[in-house]
């Protein structure tokens, strides 16, 4: 058998050798995770400080007529506005993200898992920022909102990476894949 398996080209493998190969691979996992958060979180504060230098204090811009303006506003509260005596417990929950994703990226062994979790990462981090670093105080700050679609909410590129990412999760929970790689049927 262990000839058969030589002359394929699968190489007989013992328990001991074999883990060390499935470690690159979560790794590899982790830095889609840390690439893709840190993409989205730079995205995000770039486009905040280019807003803030720009547009606050001025007149919307429109992208594209009426039905996609570039609109500085700070919005200490959720989507929608809502919320706004409840900026520390936003701040708590983007933390809170935060912590759950670090703990779970230890078991992360599934691709679309780390895209979509890197997506998630990257924009609470986002809207943690400025929470804790804009005004009126830390803990407090209003998050800087500028993409205003007509009869929607005006929102940031963060809240876009949270939505998308957020969306992938469900599909992949739909699919029953894990986000340790293995699938379920349920």
């Amino acid at each position: 058998m262990a000839e058969a398996e030589r002359v394929i080209g699968t190489p007989e493998v013992d328990d001991e050798a074999a883990a060390p190969a499935e470690q690159p691979k979560g790794k590899r996992r982790l830095a889609v995770l840390f690439a893709v958060a840190l993409v989205a979180y730079l995205l995000d504060l770039g486009s905040k400080m280019l807003v803030v230098a720009k547009l606050e204090g001025h007149e919307p811009v429109e992208v594209i007529g009426d039905l996609l303006q570039f609109n500085a506003i700070r919005n200490p509260g959720a989507a929608f506005g809502m919320g706004e005596a409840y900026t520390v417990v936003f701040t708590v929950i983007a933390s809170t993200v935060v912590l759950v994703i670090a703990r779970l990226a230890r078991k992360l062994y599934s691709l679309p898992w780390a895209f979509a979790l890197g997506l998630l990462l990257g924009g609470a981090l986002g809207n943690l920022t400025d929470r804790i670093f804009r005004s009126p105080g830390v803990f407090r700050g209003a998050v800087v909102d500028f993409i205003a679609p007509a009869h929607f909410a005006v929102f940031n590129l963060a809240d876009s990476a949270v939505v998308c990412g957020g969306i992938l999760i469900v599909l992949l929970s739909f699919r029953g894949l894990d986000p340790d790689g293995t699938v379920h049927k349920d």
